[in-house]
């Protein structure tokens, strides 16, 4: 008997059967035309994602990519909270679900889901994608301008995804503090550019004077030990490119890595890593260079060897953002 299909496998299927009947090049060219968009400076209230054309080919090039970044980010603070999982979620700005199937492929099964956007279109797509998962099938699509009038209902778990980029100063400010005031616990994910990583440290900065505890990636809650401007916090996730990647970009690899950096925090207790891998682990020959931002507020390289045993088999399968020490190595 053949396992379910995982909700990654399931969303590529449907974004696969989402774009039959829409030519190729005019998904590319829709595709193309919106990055250009997103990559302006747009109106909150100005949806980028005018008619299901638009809508079906951003998703097919975009969920996969935000589904991985925020199934990492959600992966790193399930491990910090091991004896919690939402019995709600709000996905703020959720556009087409991605954060929402992430949810589920971390913590399945059904709950109160509501994703709250302001692009009509987007909303119908998803509701639509949403049917293929039954862990999304009774969850609400919902029309909201995201800014300083958001509201948001009391909830276990708010996501933001890829949407602080979109806002003011002043409507980032306002839905961080709307997401804090409804939420137990709040994932905020952002593309991994020196800009995203600035609206990720100032969210965490908003989410900590409001009483929350960061529980990835950081391994504590102080400052961020990176000088600004001088580096920034991120990470990486791999993506299964589709044929409508490959066409959008020219490329030919069967995959390309998402870069994102994201914040997770709660109300209540969490067990953050001892500290965090922040840079692509250096295999060298009998060794293992592992950058690590640590407890103690700060950044420290450490050098893994074959006579650390059993330690240095760990380094080896270690990952750019993976906790360390391994757990079974710890005291």
């Amino acid at each position: 008997m053949n396992a379910p299909a995982s909700p990654a496998e399931t969303l590529r299927g449907t974004l696969a059967d989402l774009l039959d009947g829409l030519p190729p090049k005019q998904a590319a060219q829709a595709v193309e035309r919106l990055i250009a968009n997103y990559r302006g400076v747009t109106p909150t209230d100005a949806p980028i994602l005018r008619d299901r054309a638009d809508v079906a080919a951003y998703a097919a090039y975009r969920m996969p990519a935000t589904f991985e970044a925020v199934r990492s980010a959600l992966a790193a603070f399930a491990a910090a909270v091991p004896d919690w999982e939402p019995g709600s979620h709000v996905d703020l700005g959720g556009g087409t679900g991605a954060a929402t199937w992430a949810v589920t492929d971390i913590w399945p099964g059904g709950r109160g889901v509501t994703v709250l956007d302001w692009a009509e279109p987007a909303l119908a797509l998803g509701r639509e994608l949403a049917a293929a998962n039954p862990d999304l099938r009774d969850a609400r699509w919902q029309r909201s301008r995201i800014g300083a009038a958001l509201t948001v209902e009391s909830t276990d778990l708010v996501t933001v995804s890829y949407v602080l980029n979109e806002l003011t100063e002043a409507d980032r400010a306002a839905l961080v503090d709307a997401a804090a005031s409804a939420a137990q616990a709040v994932v905020i994910v952002e593309a991994g550019t020196p800009a995203g990583y600035a609206r990720v440290i100032e969210a965490r900065d908003r989410l900590i004077a409001a009483g929350f505890r960061v529980a990835a990636p950081c391994p504590h809650s102080a400052a961020c030990p990176i000088v600004p401007g001088e580096d920034w916090c991120h990470f990486s996730a791999r993506v299964s490119r589709s044929s409508l990647h490959r066409q959008v970009k020219g490329g030919s690899l069967a995959y390309e890595d998402e870069k994102f950096s994201y914040v997770a925090a709660a109300r209540f207790p969490v067990a953050p890593a001892p500290s965090r891998v922040v840079r692509r682990p250096q295999i060298r020959k009998g060794q293992v260079l592992l950058d690590l931002c640590e407890t103690e507020e700060r950044l420290r390289r450490t050098t893994v060897t074959k006579r650390h045993g059993e330690l240095y088999k760990a380094a080896r399968d270690a990952d750019w953002g993976d906790s360390w020490p391994p757990r079974a190595a710890r005291p």
